[in-house]
């Protein structure tokens, strides 16, 4: 790297934890938002995704800041609940109309990024960039080129777990998937892709989160003689739940999940002899996953947790186009698309400086982030890359690549 070595290396983690902070004492701090589910289905999932945004944030506060006065940027985050739209629309109201922030980064979950888009960001004009917001209902949103996501569809992921199944031999499954635009969307598109490559489904069915027994749902869809069991939720919500309780009955002893599976709380749920295949997104075979991933452990944050690279490149890719439009709200979709595409001289995470000093030459820059390249597309969508993570003594590790 050129220009931004040093400042990775340097980032500690105390730096980490003040960087924020330290920002908001600043007189000339510019805004960015963060809205996620800090509680609720994925809380044990928020923890390392914030403080990726939270490394971005220390990083460019080290290095000169945002524009010619080099502003200090603050973090303000809020709490959606992930499942609760008005929550989701009330947070983003706060941030837009209130706070002024010059961009979100955010909301995780689908229904929220929907609602906060929807209720304040789109009549705002201001640019969301969420690193885990998935259904393919997303790039449906008529957001006048304001909603973009770090994280792929998953109309991409369901065929990517549709083969990673068939791949570890499965080739008959049921379906449960939580009652909401994420799990709709998922199961709809793994089933296609799945049956389209001769596998089977013998029952697809919705249900409610929040529920504490799940148990007769579960035998409904053991009757239907799957090999499987497909769990599309969350694993602090309905997810978590019926995992742990479909072992208790015996009625499985093969799971089959996504993103919204991988958290913590999931080896809580699991351990023994069952047999637990999951795909997310990943950024493993990323140009930037290295210096991200250098930048991370100096912070004390573990690089391989569920969405922590495309949070980071969310909170980084905003940036640096707040860089280019001089931190101002307007023009910033553009910039953002023109920071992070090619051609242009490319540049890492962390390697603030030295886009900084390109963009004020003029310079075209092409952000390679830490899960991969941004080509956002015209719906604000990035193809990105998938691994295949499994549970093993107690931890989440990483299988490969997921092809």
């Amino acid at each position: 790297m050129i220009g931004g070595k040093t400042a990775i290396l340097g980032l500690t983690a105390s730096l980490l934890a003040l960087g924020v902070s330290a920002a908001s004492a600043q007189d000339a701090a510019l805004k960015i938002g963060m809205i996620g589910g800090i509680t609720g289905p994925i809380e044990s999932l928020m923890p390392p995704i914030a403080d990726a945004a939270r490394l971005a944030v220390a990083q460019v506060n080290e290095a000169g800041g945002i524009g010619p006065n080099g502003s200090k940027v603050e973090m303000v985050i809020g709490d959606d609940g992930c499942v609760d739209a008005a929550r989701a629309s009330d947070a983003a109201d706060r941030q837009v109309n209130s706070e002024k922030v010059a961009g979100i980064v955010g909301a995780m979950c689908s229904g929220a990024t929907i609602a906060a888009a929807n209720s304040a960001a789109i009549p705002g004009g201001v640019v969301m960039v969420s690193p885990a917001s998935t259904s393919p209902a997303v790039s449906d949103l008529d957001d006048k080129d304001l909603v973009f996501r770090t994280a792929p569809s998953d109309a991409y992921q369901g065929e990517v777990l549709a083969r990673v199944v068939k791949k570890n031999g499965i080739d008959n499954v049921a379906i449960t998937y939580v009652n909401n635009d994420y799990g709709t969307g998922f199961a709809q598109a793994f089933q296609k892709a799945f049956e389209a490559d001769g596998g089977t489904v013998t029952v697809s069915q919705a249900h409610e989160d929040g529920k504490a027994d799940y148990r007769a749902e579960i035998g409904s869809l053991a009757s239907s003689g799957a090999d499987a069991l497909v769990v599309l939720a969350y694993v602090d919500g309905s997810g978590g739940r019926i995992v742990s309780q479909a072992r208790e009955t015996g009625d499985f002893s093969t799971f089959i999940g996504g993103d919204g599976m991988v958290g913590g709380n999931l080896t809580n749920v699991a351990g023994g002899d069952e047999k637990l295949i999951l795909t997310r997104p990943g950024g493993t075979a990323a140009v930037g996953a290295e210096a991200f991933a250098t930048a991370a452990r100096a912070a004390n944050l573990d690089p391989a947790a569920t969405y922590t690279s495309t949070s980071y490149d969310a909170a980084f890719a905003l940036m640096l186009a707040l860089e280019k439009t001089g931190g101002s709200r307007e023009g910033l979709s553009q910039a953002l698309r023109d920071v992070s595409s090619a051609p242009g001289e490319v540049i890492l995470p962390g390697e603030w400086a030295k886009a900084k000093q390109l963009i004020a030459a003029g310079t075209d820059i092409n952000y390679e982030g830490a899960s991969g390249a941004l080509e956002f597309d015209a719906k604000g969508d990035v193809p990105g890359s998938y691994d295949e993570v499994t549970i093993r003594d107690g931890a989440i590790v990483v299988v490969g690549p997921a092809m």
